[in-house]
């Protein structure tokens, strides 16, 4: 099974390496909307999460988030479909530096950001996770125990 498999991709990627110039532009556009779609899941989740955590804060400078916002998805899911776009430029480079080092940045970057996000807003885990109502976490006592002692 596995052999297969094996054979149709290595003719797949020859397939790709032969007419690589034409498939240069769908890969990069392919990055563009991959860019677009996780830094804007991203995005949208900071800003819901700024409204959460500081609401008169996030309703009084809500039109400057949310264009910081899109300006910075547009700005690097376009910087990554251009330089995937330039790093597939010549076959007999391949694998290139630059591309490898762009596709890395382009996941790592909105994983990067979320747990940074939620390690400053004191929100445990990797994946954000709605708790249900009544289920809130309450803020913890610095005093330890909920007995006094008389």
């Amino acid at each position: 099974m596995i052999t297969p498999i094996g054979i149709l991709a290595v003719n797949a990627s020859a397939f790709v390496m032969v007419h690589l110039a034409a498939f240069r532009i769908g890969i990069a556009a392919c990055a563009l909307l991959s860019g677009l779609v996780l830094n804007g899941l991203t995005a949208w989740w900071l800003l819901r999460l700024a409204s959460r955590n500081a609401p008169p804060l996030y309703r009084e400078y809500r039109t400057w988030a949310i264009g910081a916002a899109v300006f910075l998805v547009l700005v690097t899911a376009v910087g990554g479909g251009y330089l995937t776009y330039l790093g597939l430029g010549d076959p007999r480079r391949l694998p290139d530096a630059l591309s490898v080092i762009v596709a890395t940045f382009m996941i790592l970057l909105p994983f990067a950001v979320s747990v940074a996000a939620r390690r400053v807003a004191g929100i445990g885990g990797i994946i954000p996770v709605d708790e249900p109502p009544g289920k809130e976490r309450s803020p913890r006592r610095s005093g330890g125990s909920l007995r006094t002692r008389t």
